[in-house]
């Protein structure tokens, strides 16, 4: 850089300047000469190193290299090499400004502190493209702790800042920062309190993104579409959107249909009450209601909308003051809820029509019909 400066000198000389004006024609040629340097810095990060990362790492079998080394995080880390060229340049560039030179400085040095911080939650953010439409426990658990380690980023860079402008030593903040635990505790508890409770939940595997949840307590009954540190997000199924904490789902309790989803059925049980006076012995000596069960048992392991495989169920519950109680037990095929409840509904009317050509009379409650 001495080099620079007496070339600089030289071809200003030879141009005829002195005194004061050589000395502030040599600073802007100095500056010049700075920028130049930082914006091809910065290009050849732009069109040449992020494009040989970007190459080497669609070369590699892994896909996590792809995703937290994307274009994105590249591109916002290039921001800080032309500020880190500059912050080296300023003592030659401004030797007869202390006062300019000194508000540059930290000036440029609060820059490197704020586009480090951002490259670092770029990067941890990045992690979210690791899913793949349901989140597993390694990695909700591992995006809880870049959620923490970008609040802490983020207050380690407000101390750093601080202690740039007031021109302090960091550490001796940090050291002062003791005495202003307990608020900071009281600032953060529900934060602290998300973390353990998205610990809780990841380890014990309650909940990933894409299950369908259902909270009481909160009028929840959706798809899980977010999980961070402080809200769960769920979108119910007519496309409102609940958020609850994760405290929420640990203290109380919550429905996750995962299970049901992840095996082939849902089971249905249907209750129906038939009147006693309807039951009758046949000339074979079988009851009327004996084969009306086989017949519907019969039906439901050859019905396409059912799983034959896991033996249809057609009993005698215990009976009570509206009549005979029988009991459908089967499991449908379709678990889509509109499907599963219009299939639903197809065996039971069957069922119902089918009742009266066996005499059965279903049980109805007498009503006082309108005048």
């Amino acid at each position: 850089m001495e080099k620079i400066q007496q070339l600089v000198n030289q071809v200003l000389e030879a141009c005829g300047l002195e005194g004061d004006m050589m000395a502030y024609a040599n600073h802007v040629v100095l500056v010049i000469l700075a920028v130049l340097l930082a914006v091809v810095a910065g290009v050849l990060c732009r069109r040449l190193l992020v494009p040989i990362v970007l190459r080497l790492t669609k070369k590699t079998g892994a896909k996590w290299d792809d995703v937290i080394f994307n274009r994105k995080v590249l591109v916002t880390a290039c921001n800080i090499v032309p500020a880190v060229i500059i912050w080296q340049l300023l003592p030659w560039t401004f030797y007869d400004f202390p006062t300019v030179r000194e508000v540059l400085t930290r000036l440029t040095a609060i820059y490197i502190t704020v586009m480090s911080v951002r490259t670092l939650i770029v990067f941890a953010d990045s992690f979210k493209l690791l899913e793949d439409g349901h989140r597993t426990a390694r990695q909700q658990y591992l995006y809880s702790i870049c959620s923490i380690l970008k609040i802490i980023v983020v207050f380690i860079a407000a101390i750093v800042i601080i202690a740039i402008v007031i021109n302090k030593d960091p550490t001796s903040l940090f050291a002062g920062l003791g005495a202003a635990s307990a608020i900071l505790m009281l600032a953060f508890q529900d934060t602290i309190k998300g973390l353990v409770a998205g610990i809780r939940l990841t380890n014990n595997d309650m909940i990933h993104i894409g299950d369908w949840v259902t909270v009481p307590s909160a009028g929840a009954n959706g798809r899980v579409e977010e999980i961070s540190l402080t809200t769960v997000k769920i979108r119910n199924f007519d496309n409102t959107i609940i958020t609850v904490t994760p405290q929420t789902l640990v203290d109380g309790s919550f429905q996750n249909w995962l299970g049901m989803e992840q095996r082939e059925g849902r089971k249905q049980v249907r209750r129906v009450y038939y009147d006693f006076r309807s039951l009758t012995i046949g000339d074979d000596g079988v009851a009327n209601i004996t084969k009306f069960r086989h017949h519907i048992e019969q039906w439901l392991r050859d019905n396409p909308k059912v799983i034959g495989e896991k033996s249809p169920l057609v009993r005698q519950a215990e009976a009570a003051q509206p009549g005979c109680c029988m009991e459908f037990i089967f499991w449908l095929r379709s678990q889509a809820a509109i499907d599963y409840e219009h299939d639903t509904s197809d065996i039971m009317e069957y069922i119902y029509a089918a009742s009266a050509d066996y005499g059965l009379r279903i049980y109805q409650p007498l009503c006082e019909l309108p005048n």
